[in-house]
């Protein structure tokens, strides 16, 4: 692929208010999308006139997704698309999310009173956005930005319950996990598998989190995360 154009779509001339944001967006979608192979140099000066931008939205953007490992920075050579995550990386992403929300469960769940209502919401968004993309996938239309809307609406229910804790180390480092889940997801290339699944799994943490009993969430949520686990191994080694 020539450095000079990237498949960013119709992007347009994009408003200044949210420039950052919205540029990050559609540098996201490139990535998880595959359009550019691993390894490709990334043009800030070749995006930002895809975008109609300056360079440094684009630049921006670049920096916070190195964060993710969707893309890598080499010194004097600028970024590039990151290699696919490895299995070794994919089962330390994993142990590390049963870890950090195996235990951030089980003191959310001291607070389900407040915290049931807000999943509960959370949930039901959860199923709507897997009605739309079931749809979306059945009239062969599914899109890279409702698989980006689908995955924040899952990571949100995640991202609910490290808030529920009240603990402010514990959300900032639910911050650090989407964004390596992020990466994780960079092998996405059909779209989502296992939205049903998450559905239900995503239903049985509630049920525990109704109880009140911490072992009960943190089950819960430790049960969900290694059968996510398992779904991207056999995916990882399907691709």
């Amino acid at each position: 692929m020539s450095e000079s154009t990237y498949p960013l779509g119709q992007a347009g001339v994009i408003e200044r208010k949210g420039l950052r944001d919205r540029v990050y967006d559609l540098v996201l979608d490139m990535l998880v999308s595959q359009s550019v192979a691993p390894g490709t140099r990334l043009s800030i000066d070749a995006i930002a006139r895809d975008l109609n931008v300056s360079p440094t939205p684009v630049r921006e953007a670049l920096v916070q997704l190195e964060r993710t490992g969707l893309v890598t920075r080499e010194p004097l050579k600028g970024y590039r698309v990151a290699p696919q995550i490895t299995d070794g990386q994919l089962e330390s992403l994993f142990d590390t999310r049963i870890v950090l929300e195996g235990g951030a469960a089980a003191l959310a769940a001291r607070h389900s009173d407040d915290l049931v209502p807000q999943l509960e919401a959370a949930l039901d968004e959860h199923r709507r956005i897997t009605e739309r993309v079931r749809a979306a996938a059945e009239a062969g239309s599914l899109s890279v930005a409702l698989l980006r809307e689908y995955f924040a609406v899952d990571w949100n229910f995640h991202h609910l319950i490290f808030e529920g804790t009240n603990n402010p180390f514990l959300i900032d480092m639910s911050e650090v996990i989407s964004t390596r889940v992020h990466r994780m997801r960079q092998t996405v290339l059909s779209g989502v598998t296992d939205a049903e699944d998450a559905v239900t799994e995503h239903s049985r943490i509630l049920d525990a989190f109704r109880t009140g009993d911490p072992d009960a969430v943190a089950a819960a949520m430790r049960d969900h995360i290694e059968l996510v686990r398992s779904r991207s191994r056999s995916d990882a080694h399907t691709q």
